[in-house]
Order: structure tokens, then sequence, then C-alpha cells
């Protein structure tokens, strides 16, 4: 985003310096995830939401080198839990560095997000960010419940994707308001905006497992399913598939070890790609909707667009 490429900059400086451990391995671990790729959108919410609300100040690139720690510590987490090799397409830390490792810093970096919380002294980011961090983690433990499970509904699996993902994003949009001294309705607005789009971006990821390309994604292709993740294009497919192949799927999900093509076939042949796109192009809509009565500014256009650059990914 060119708009806010020296903020961008800036957070950039902000983590490095706080990455200053004097632990080598803290070092080496949290600056090979934090420079492994990863295109900053949590953190450039942060941002643009502040300066789109008239900010000038400087506190938002420390917030969103907070929010930026809080994600990775979430990446060092999740991989280890579900055993991934692959993170935007380079090995994953637990896979060089070991799952103690990765934990263990994972677990700096949530410490070290609470320590610069502090110096933002604002009681409501600290209060916002700490509640995000504790349903992250419930959304975590919700996701680990329905591992394996076929019979997962449609309500529990996007709850996941509300805790898991979507509170990310809507506590970065959350305090960039914040801090932007915004009122009432303008940070109820933020909060809607990043909830949804975190939803879609979500659901464009769980269509991506399916139709991707690992390179783009980041990620082998049908990993959800060989860790037992039913997510939405499976349960939709689960849902209108017909009852020979409703027994492949369930199978699919218990053991985890099923033929993949079958299983994209069962998908493409039915209509849940198609179903799961348009769900993620309502929440980019309702995303959009939050943020229209917002001053005008090259930085609400790119709240407008933004949405559906991201669903640009499945086109």
């Amino acid at each position: 985003m060119e708009s806010i490429s020296d903020d961008l900059k800036e957070v950039d400086k902000i983590i490095c310096d706080q990455l200053n451990s004097e632990v080598a391995l803290v070092r080496t671990i949290g600056e090979y995830i934090v420079n492994s790729g990863g295109k900053r959108i949590r953190p450039s919410m942060v941002i643009i939401i502040a300066l789109s609300l008239g900010y000038e100040g400087s506190k938002h690139h420390l917030l969103a080198a907070i929010i930026e720690f809080i994600h990775t510590a979430t990446l060092l987490h999740d991989d280890v839990v579900d055993e991934s090799e692959l993170r935007r397409g380079l090995n994953s830390a637990n896979s060089i560095f070991g799952n103690a490792a990765s934990v263990l810093v994972g677990d700096y970096l949530y410490s070290k997000s609470f320590e610069m919380m502090v110096s933002t002294d604002s009681l409501r980011i600290m209060e916002i960010l700490s509640k995000t961090t504790t349903i992250i983690a419930e959304g975590e433990v919700l996701q680990l419940m329905n591992i394996k499970d076929p019979d997962v509904s449609l309500d529990s699996y996007m709850r996941v994707v509300r805790f898991k993902t979507a509170k990310l994003f809507e506590a970065s949009a959350h305090v960039g308001a914040i801090i932007a001294g915004a009122n009432l309705d303008q940070e109820n607005n933020a909060s809607a905006y990043g909830r949804h789009i975190g939803t879609s971006f979500q659901l464009i990821d769980d269509i991506l497992d399916y139709s991707g390309d690992s390179a783009i994604l980041g990620k082998n292709i049908g990993d959800d399913l060989k860790e037992g993740k039913p997510t939405l294009p499976l349960i939709r497919a689960m849902k209108v598939c017909s009852k020979k192949q409703r027994v492949v799927l369930r199978n699919a999900i218990i053991s985890g070890n099923a033929d993949l093509e079958d299983v994209i076939n069962i998908v493409k042949d039915t209509d849940a790609l198609a179903y799961t796109t348009k769900v993620a192009e309502n929440e980019a809509k309702e995303a959009q909707k939050s943020v229209l009565n917002y001053p005008c500014s090259k930085y609400k256009e790119i709240l407008i667009e933004l949405p559906f650059l991201f669903l640009n990914r499945i086109s």
C-alpha cells in the first residue's frame, strides 16, 4: 500500500528495535517470522483507520507494531498445533527451530506486546487488546474441538472464524479509531469494518485451500483437510452433495488421509465454492458499508477498495 509505505517503514523500525533481545534465539526466530514476507495487513488497518479519521501523531505506529507482534505470536503457536511445515511459502519456524523454541518465542512476543501496550497510556486500548488475545486463544481451542468432527455446524465454524481470525482485524481497526479520538459511532463502525473484512479474508483462504496455488497461498493446498479441519466449503459440500459423496467427505474429515483430488472434485461438483465466495462477498460489502460515513479522503477510498482487493485473490 504505497500511500502508507512510510508509515509501515516506521512500524518495521519499532519491530526491529523491540526484537533486540539479549537472547540470540529470540532475535533469530522473531526476525525470521516477522521478515518472512507478511503483507502487514492488520498493522496497515490500524494505520489506515487512524489516518482516515484525521490522526496526526505517531502512536499509530506503535499500535501497528503491537498488532503485528500479537499476530506473529499466534502464527508461531498455530504452526506448532497444526504441525505445519510451510508458512508464507517458506519453511515454518517450528520446522526449522523446533516446536519448543517456537512456542516459547511466541510467548515472548505476546509478553513483549503487552509491555509495549503500557506505553500507549490508554487503558481502553489495553482492555481491548488483552480481551482480543483471550478471544483468539478461545478460537484456537474451539477449532481444536472441531477437528475431525464431520458434524460441525455452520454456526460453530463461523464462531471459530470470528474468534480466531476476525477478532484481531476487528481490534486493529478499533484501536486505530481510538488513537484518532473517534466518536463512539466511528469506533463501532471501525470495529464492524475489521470484523467483516477479517471474516471475508478467512473465507477466501478457505476457498483457496481447495482451488488455489500453493505458491500464492503460502501453504500446501489441502492442509486444512489433512489436519481434519471442516471449513466452510467442506461444510457446504457435505450439506448438498449426494449420499455417496457425503460418505467420502465424512471419512476424509475423520481420517485426514483421504485422496485430496477426490475431495476437491466433490467440493467442485457442488456449489460449495460459489456459496463460500458469496458469503465472503457479503462480508466484504458489509465492511464497505461500515465506513461510508467516514470523512472523504484517500484513506477512506482505500478502506472502501480493500475488501474487494482481498476477494480478487480468488478471481
